[in-house]
């Protein structure tokens, strides 16, 4: 399966709101050391899903993989762009290599917002995982 992906959003197209909205959450919610990373995700229809990480020592998952779960439970199927925003104003981090891996599965179109504060970008997040295993061939039908 080869996935199309469009050309990269340029810097001065982030979804700034996206990121206001995490990083007040990571500011607000985000206290002790169970919840220290918030993330937000805007879906087609313009609607902004957000959540936390949960962890805990035998692994929790991270603040994305709960917005994934929190946009299905509200019917917001088609996630076009994410970030994630650490606690104690560390700022937008970039996704973890499961978070990645999941992103591409369920959002193979999806962007995620990174880099510093001073440039931050969107890229497709095939773009961060090169050389990528992608899930779906493994479920195609052998001929």
């Amino acid at each position: 399966m080869t996935i199309q992906q469009p050309h990269p959003p340029r810097t001065d197209d982030i979804d700034r709101e996206l990121v206001d909205v995490a990083a007040d959450i990571a500011r607000t919610r985000c206290r002790g050391d169970n919840h220290t990373v918030a993330s937000a995700a805007r879906d087609r229809d313009g609607r902004i899903v957000s959540g936390v990480n949960a962890y805990h020592f035998t692994g929790g998952p991270c603040a994305e993989l709960v917005v994934i779960g929190a946009a299905a439970a509200q019917g917001a199927y088609e996630l076009e762009t994410i970030v994630a925003v650490g606690d104690r104003e560390r700022g937008v981090i970039p996704p973890c290599g499961r978070c990645r891996q999941a992103l591409l599965d369920y959002f193979p179109h999806i962007n995620v917002i990174v880099g510093p504060a001073d440039a931050l970008r969107a890229v497709p997040v095939a773009e961060l995982l090169p050389e990528t295993y992608v899930w779906a061939d493994h479920q195609l039908d052998a001929d």
